[in-house]
């Protein structure tokens, strides 16, 4: 294969990176490489001849993919995305391969989650790997809420949701909604015309009343299988109106506790290209199992299952999106090409994002992952700057 998308004219650092393999949504090319000037993907291309660069980082027998983006995760390294710093969060995910995240806050009430929407823009201005705030909360159905404090759910009335929009404005990139409840409708309607990306989510909605919000505008199932009801064969409810619609990317917690593998590789059969791998993990992931909090919730770790204390009620997860790549190949029979894509190129375009993440192609953001042979991390890139 030659190169391509070279570009005359004036030139950052120029990196040379190659690899094994290089793998992304298209496939995977062997002995390949990839040139990155500045933040940039600048060229890819195979074979000895390349492009003269500056720096030559060469892999060996690595794999080389785009950086995974998380749409759904709430912390880390013992931290979550609610305290008032979590850049150890940030970093443990990355070192495991998230080169972009978007944050998701549980239910609270409305002034603390706009506390909290401040407080990630401050974030997001200093740091442009953070993609925003997914509110997962507060417009869930009291009757399926998981791990969130049912004190802290509201209807989406078009004044909450005015009072969030207005609040994080250039923030929110993704808001979770039970299509059954009152105002729920018009709720999608109004976010996707802000440009917010909307999930169906702890809900016991119908397949009409999920139907009606895709139909509405919603583009995302949270967590698919996790807090809706099950996959019925005459009461298919969200997670078939889900498959059934080409506009919908259903998340996926592939942990091996929140969903079956064989589940798992149903649902990738069912809906190509449109399952999104993420971690919904809290701040249990990279650290000890013990007492957490998520929320305002406690939680309790054993042997890297979180529950809400004193209950069998799952509250996120320990996982982190290098260990999903691997379960979606060893676990749920995925090849290799198509676990990538689930972790970069569809979450991102189910952002909008996916003319400029989640590919190795001229003209992408710098994002990639070395891997070793055996999918474990060994060196991460996240704008064109090395993060591990």
């Amino acid at each position: 294969m030659s190169a391509t998308g070279l570009q005359a004219g004036r030139e950052a650092q120029r990196t040379l990176v190659r690899a094994s393999r290089v793998v992304d949504a298209a496939g995977s090319t062997a002995d390949g490489w990839v040139l990155l000037t500045g933040d940039v993907v600048h060229a890819v291309g195979s074979g000895p001849e390349a492009p003269a660069a500056d720096r030559v980082v060469d892999l060996g027998d690595a794999v080389l993919t785009p950086g995974f983006t998380d749409l759904h995760g709430h912390g880390g390294a013992t931290e979550s995305y609610e305290d008032d710093s979590f850049a150890g969060s940030l970093a443990m995910h990355r070192s495991h391969g998230t080169t972009r995240s978007v944050l998701s806050l549980v239910a609270n009430p409305i002034p603390a989650l706009a506390a909290s929407l401040a407080q990630v823009r401050a974030v997001m201005a200093a740091d442009p790997l953070v993609l925003g705030v997914h509110l997962e909360g507060p417009f869930l159905s009291p009757h399926n809420k998981g791990a969130h404090n049912e004190s802290f759910l509201v209807d989406p009335s078009p004044a909450a949701a005015e009072a969030l929009l207005e609040a994080g404005e250039g923030v929110i990139r993704q808001v979770t909604i039970a299509p059954e409840l009152p105002g729920a409708l018009d709720a999608v309607r109004r976010f996707v015309a802000a440009g917010v990306t909307v999930a169906v989510g702890h809900t016991v909605s119908t397949h009409d009343q999920a139907r009606a919000a895709f139909d509405a505008g919603a583009t995302l199932l949270t967590h698919a299988f996790n807090a809706m009801p099950g996959l019925h064969h005459r009461a298919p409810g969200p997670i078939g109106a889900a498959v059934a619609d080409d506009r919908v990317t259903l998340e996926l917690i592939l942990d091996a506790v929140h969903v079956h593998p064989v589940v798992a590789d149903t649902l990738f059969r069912a809906a190509p290209g449109r399952v999104a791998l993420i971690t919904d993990a809290m701040g249990a992931a990279g650290a000890a199992d013990g007492s957490y909090r998520l929320g305002s919730l406690d939680v309790t770790v054993t042997d890297g299952v979180a529950h809400v204390a004193g209950t069998e009620t799952i509250a996120g997860s320990t996982l982190t999106q290098d260990v999903a790549l691997r379960n979606a190949v060893s676990l749920a029979g995925r090849t290799l090409p198509e676990a990538v894509a689930a972790l970069t190129s569809v979450p991102t375009a189910a952002l909008g994002l996916g003319d400029r993440l989640g590919r190795l192609a001229p003209g992408y953001a710098a994002d990639l992952v070395a891997l070793s042979p055996a999918l474990e991390v060994q060196r991460v890139w996240g704008g064109g700057r090395e993060l591990r």
